[in-house]
């Protein structure tokens, strides 16, 4: 099976474009890297943009990228996503730095945007604002979260890192825990997107620079139970929820099925499984997420 190896961007519809560009370039220190009448593209390093902003009624995530490895054949990828019963379309230069690029949707509605990036960006990393390394993972609301966790199985060739209940889903398609978070709640919708930063004192300063800034946090410092990685939550102008966080659990070696040991973690050796519900699942350090998060 040919399997998508990295999350490349997300794009996002947003009613005002200049104050969500002002808030990813001057406040989480993105580089924005072209804009033209229809979108604005913004980067970390590397890669020629990891988030993608256009004008929209209502701010919601519309389309998520995912690259496959350098040397897939995209024409076997979409004839395996055929084969799964998912309807296809190619796109020839649809944005800067991507040459060819299959286009579908997943069950909850989201678009689906797979494809092999023809070259590296090389920008260097911001000098202002919280400078994250890269985009980590988009998380969504589901009307049917088994049905949208068996796609992203058997159609992107993701893995199940862990449960809470079965209800809440964590998604990897490389050493990270999760790229993908999945909750069933009843509704379909964006719940948060969050990037990482390079350590607990890089988090304490993001924190700091945001209320400096005027964005309260939402929800932490704490440590998630499920993945382990410390986090602060925080709203956008545009009332989107983002994720700062650092420390995230890694599966380095598959065949191996365990997350690379950490003195935090309860079990030894810690393997996917189905947590409990309760408030370690999502907070090893104290409260859970506010009423807030869940608007």
């Amino acid at each position: 099976m040919i399997r998508v190896r990295k999350i490349a961007h997300a794009s996002y519809e947003t009613p005002d474009l200049d104050q969500q560009t002002e808030y990813y370039t001057n406040i989480l220190g993105l580089t924005l890297t072209a804009k033209d009448k229809d979108a604005v593209y913004l980067a970390n390093t590397v890669d020629h943009h990891s988030v993608v902003l256009r004008k929209g009624a209502q701010a919601q995530c519309a389309r998520v990228g995912f690259q496959i490895a350098p040397d897939a054949d995209l024409n076997e990828f979409e004839k395996q996503t055929q084969a799964q019963g998912v309807k296809t379309s190619r796109k020839k230069d649809p944005e800067p730095s991507i040459s060819d690029m299959l286009c579908f949707k997943d069950p909850k509605g989201t678009d689906i945007e797979v494809f092999k990036r023809d070259d590296f960006y090389h920008q260097k990393y911001q000098s202002k604002g919280v400078v994250p390394h890269k985009l980590g993972h988009v998380a969504f609301h589901c009307e049917d979260v088994k049905k949208v966790s068996k796609f992203y199985v058997d159609v992107l060739g993701f893995r199940e890192s862990d449960w809470m209940a079965d209800f809440f889903v964590f998604l990897r398609c490389g050493p990270d825990h999760h790229t993908i978070n999945l909750m069933g709640t009843g509704s379909n919708r964006h719940f948060h997107t969050a990037f990482e930063v390079r350590n607990w004192g890089h988090l304490q300063e993001a924190c700091d620079f945001l209320s400096l800034n005027g964005y309260r946090t939402l929800w932490g410092p704490g440590r998630h139970g499920i993945g382990h990685n410390l986090f602060a939550y925080h709203r956008s102008p545009n009332g989107m929820i983002t994720e700062l966080f650092t420390e995230l659990d890694q599966m380095q070696d598959e065949e191996l099925g365990y997350f690379a040991p950490r003195p935090w973690h309860r079990d030894n050796p810690q393997r996917p499984k189905i947590w409990e519900k309760d408030p370690n699942a999502s907070n090893l350090w104290g409260p859970g997420p506010p009423e807030e998060m869940m608007k």
